[in-house]
């Protein structure tokens, strides 16, 4: 028989890395991951841009509708979602949708639109409940224009008001863990400046350098914990990273097995973090004809349920014409499971019988499941503790 005393060994000799582990893996994040983040070009960005994105994304449903494979009740629920909400997240791009200007012209832009996003926050009921900007790299070419960007936009915004609570800066194209250490570096030094609230930011995946650094790992995981808990997503960059690896245009693509490489490593990455993955975009866009307009609708469709099905719950949209088939396709995928999902979660919390063998982890993935669909409006909560017996506060119970 082993020493009573044995098991306060093994307390102790693994106390320390019982720590580390909960502080590296605390599990899922609190509160709700959007669907998609949409980029705006900073010069094309004012503070009725989400009027406007709602708008086009009507009118291009009128104009091309009905959507591919979407019945008329999905559609109004769709309709819905689009006169309510339209863009869940909203990124203003200083980087490749913003290109290089001259230092006096990006002055004025991050100065206008921190000043149009303030407007914004204050006055559109409809305010994306996350919001921020793409800064420049912290390459060397870029590093200081970036790092001014981003100060000049949070003086213009500030102005308004306080940050809004979901605000976060984009980091493009990371190349190395020292890079995220020093955006660490530049949040603290904005925070002390500015009398700020703690400042999130994203790492975005897209250069071969992030998957695979010369000593011959991956850099994906050490950058996250890198980010002190400032980390608030991982973004896949679609073009950036095929084109690094030599892909030829023609074939670049959320699908391809080097996107799908690139991003299987992401979500390992991130797997226990609480850190969301974001997948990347389609440059195909639906403007043209009625028929041009279809075919992209379904391509995007296609590829946003791909996502889904992959594990990746958010991706990137960049034409107001897109949020109809964001929409309808996530909504399809919640809608399409909710019912099974909802009654294997029932029969696993009363131990009934049942032709499935469900086990915590699962049970834990059914709530999440449910509490997604919740969280962007394909289900409704009434609907899923009717099902499932239970209500959204014991889905999210179940989920930790």
């Amino acid at each position: 028989m082993l020493d009573p005393a044995f098991a306060g060994h093994l307390d102790a000799l693994l106390a320390e890395d019982d720590a580390e582990r909960l502080r590296r893996y605390p599990g899922p994040a609190a509160g709700r991951q959007p669907v998609h983040t949409v980029y705006v070009p900073a010069d094309g960005f004012a503070e009725h841009t989400v009027a406007e994105w709602r708008t086009g994304a009507l009118a291009a449903l009128d104009e091309h509708g009905p959507l591919p494979d979407v019945g008329p009740e999905a559609e109004a629920r769709v309709r819905d979602k689009l006169a309510a909400e339209p863009i869940e997240d909203l990124r203003i791009d200083f980087e490749d949708g913003y290109g290089v200007r001259d230092d006096d012209v990006e002055d004025d832009a991050a100065r206008a639109a921190g000043s149009a996003l303030g407007r914004l926050a204050v006055r559109e009921p409809a305010a994306p409940e996350f919001v921020g900007l793409r800064m420049k790299s912290l390459e060397g070419p870029t590093r200081r224009r970036g790092v001014r960007t981003v100060e000049l936009f949070l003086e213009s915004l500030l102005a308004y008001g306080p940050l809004p609570r979901g605000f976060r800066v984009t980091l493009p194209k990371v190349t190395s863990v020292r890079q995220v250490e020093a955006m660490v570096e530049i949040c603290a030094g904005l925070e002390s400046a500015y009398t700020l609230p703690t400042l999130r930011f994203e790492i975005q995946i897209e250069t071969p350098q992030a998957i695979l650094g010369a000593g011959g790992t991956s850099l994906v995981a050490p950058m996250l914990h890198a980010a002190a808990g400032r980390c608030a997503g991982l973004h896949y960059g679609t073009y950036d990273y095929s084109a690094s690896l030599g892909v030829a245009a023609a074939y670049q693509s959320m699908e391809h097995p080097v996107a799908d490489h690139a991003k299987d490593v992401m979500l390992v990455a991130a797997a226990g973090t609480g850190v969301p993955v974001c997948d990347g975009s389609t440059n195909v866009l639906p403007v043209g004809d009625r028929a041009s307009v279809q075919a992209a609708w379904a391509l995007h469709a296609r590829l946003v349920r791909r996502s889904l099905e992959r594990g990746f719950y958010q991706g990137w949209d960049l034409h107001p014409a897109q949020l109809p088939t964001r929409f309808a396709a996530t909504f399809a995928f919640y809608r399409d499971s909710a019912g099974a999902s909802a009654e294997r979660l029932r029969a696993y919390l009363t131990r009934a019988e049942s032709g499935v063998l469900d086990e915590p982890a699962t049970a834990r993935g059914l709530a999440g499941f449910l509490l997604r669909g919740i969280g962007c409006g394909a289900l409704d909560p009434a609907d899923v503790e009717a099902q499932s017996g239970v209500d959204a506060a014991t889905l999210t119970a179940l989920t930790r």
